[in-house]
């Protein structure tokens, strides 16, 4: 049996190589890099404006620090979390939203072009062309 040129390892680095991959990898890192924003900006500035008087009523300095009585549940967290998620959500609501109508918005750009009249000159040389050969054509038929 003939062994494939290049074998594992070039299979490997043409993977690794590929766009989608690349995109991908770079897609988690900053993805992890943006998790910490949000987190940070929920943690110190979403709860505090949000919730910092629910949190004072219960007399709860953190949001992380609420539990179930008697337990070991932190809710708090929980609820950091999905608050975590829902700006994630927003932002990236967002993100794409204005990907999504930048691209709209090159692709109608582009058919204005594409539609564009053509250039006059051009045109004009066409119909000259067209014309003599039409002429020529009636000369050698004799008309």
């Amino acid at each position: 049996m003939a062994r494939e040129k290049g074998g594992f390892w070039s299979d490997f680095c043409k993977f690794i190589a590929q766009g989608n991959v690349v995109d991908l990898a770079v897609a988690v890192v900053i993805g992890g890099a943006f998790s910490k924003i949000v987190e940070s900006f929920v943690a110190d500035i979403i709860t505090p404006t949000i919730l910092n008087s629910a949190l004072k009523a219960a007399n709860v300095e953190n949001l992380q620090d609420l539990t179930v009585p008697g337990t070991a549940i932190k809710y708090g967290s929980f609820l950091a979390a999905i608050i975590n998620f829902l700006v994630i959500a927003l932002a990236l609501f967002i993100v794409i939203r204005t990907f999504e109508k930048m691209k709209r918005r090159a692709d109608r750009q582009q058919a204005i072009e594409e539609a564009a009249p053509p250039d006059p000159v051009v045109v004009q040389q066409q119909t000259a062309d067209a014309l003599n050969r039409l002429a020529r054509a009636m000369e050698a038929r004799g008309m």
